[in-house]
C-alpha cells in the first residue's frame, strides 16, 4: 500500500536521490495510484516526470517510447505484474538515456511472499523475487542478480538494497505492507553506460570539466598534505607506536 509514498523519507535522506537518480525528465511506470509526481518538490533537479499506466500501454514493451527517451526512468512494484520481467526491464533500459538512471522497487519473496505463492496477499503477483539465492522455495523466483546480466554492457549498477529497516521478524505471517512503514522489497538502480564507456570496457568517464583556480588549489592542497605526511613518517613502520596517549 502507497509504497511509492513510503519511499520517500528514506530516499530524502540519500543523496544520491536530490542529486543524481531523479535528475532532469522521467517516468514512473505503473506509477498510479501513488505516482512519483506527488513529491517532485522534494526533488529540487526533478524536472518533470510523466505516469505510465494501463491507459498508456503495455509496460512490458513501452510501445510508441523511443530509445533513450527520459533522464530517469522510476518503477515501484510493477515488474512482478509483468508476463515477462525479462523483456519488461530490457524495455525500460532502452527508453533510460545513457548516463541515465533505472530506479526500480520489486517485493523481496521473503519478506512478502514468505514462503507461499501463488501470493496470498497479491494475485495478481506472477513472479517473487531475490536478491540472490542457489534455491528458491519459489518455482517463480528471479534472482535479481542474475537479472540484470540480461541487461549486458549497458547496465551499471549503483545500488541493490533489500528494504528491511521497518520489518518485524517476530511477527507471525502477515503482510506488513499493510503497515504505513513496512516496505517488504528490494530497490536496485541502474545506471546506463555510455557507449565510448562500454567500447572502452566499461571505463567510466569523466565530464571533463575544467577547475577553476581556486578549486586547483584547494584539491593540490590534499595532494600536498598527503605528501608531507608520508615525508614525516618516512622511516617509521605504520602502526608500530603503542605507547600511551598524551
Amino acid at each position: 500500500m502507497r509504497e511509492c509514498s513510503k519511499s520517500i523519507m528514506r530516499r530524502m535522506s540519500q543523496p544520491n536521490f536530490l542529486t543524481r537518480y531523479f535528475r532532469g525528465h522521467g517516468v514512473d511506470i505503473g506509477g498510479f495510484p501513488d505516482p512519483l509526481s506527488l513529491y517532485q518538490e522534494q526533488f529540487p533537479l526533478m524536472q518533470s516526470v510523466r505516469v505510465w499506466d494501463l491507459h498508456d500501454g503495455d509496460a512490458q514493451k513501452m510501445d510508441g517510447v523511443a530509445d533513450d527517451t527520459f533522464d530517469f526512468v522510476h518503477s515501484s512494484h510493477c515488474l512482478e505484474h509483468l508476463v515477462d520481467p525479462h523483456e519488461g526491464i530490457a524495455n525500460w533500459m532502452r527508453v533510460t538515456r545513457p548516463n541515465g538512471f533505472l530506479i526500480v522497487t520489486v517485493p523481496d519473496e521473503d519478506l512478502y511472499e514468505q514462503g507461499v505463492f501463488p501470493s496470498t496477499f497479491n494475485r495478481d503477483h506472477k513472479w517473487t523475487f531475490s536478491i540472490f539465492k542457489t534455491k528458491s522455495w519459489s518455482e517463480k523466483s528471479i534472482n535479481i542478480l542474475d537479472l540484470l546480466k540480461t541487461l549486458g554492457a549497458a547496465a551499471d549498477i549503483e545500488k541493490i538494497e533489500l528494504l528491511n529497516a521497518s520489518y518485524r521478524y517476530a511477527l507471525p505471517r502477515f503482510d506488513q505492507t499493510l503497515a504505513p512503514v513496512g516496505e517488504c522489497g528490494v530497490e536496485f538502480v541502474i545506471r546506463k553506460r555510455t557507449q565510448a564507456e562500454i567500447e572502452s570496457g566499461a571505463l567510466k568517464r569523466t565530464n571533463g570539466r575544467t577547475m577553476s583556480p581556486a578549486l586547483n588549489k584547494y584539491l593540490n592542497q590534499y595532494v600536498a598534505d598527503m605528501r608531507t605526511l608520508k615525508r614525516g613518517n618516512e622511516g617509521a613502520p605504520p602502526f608500530s607506536d603503542d605507547t600511551p596517549l598524551g
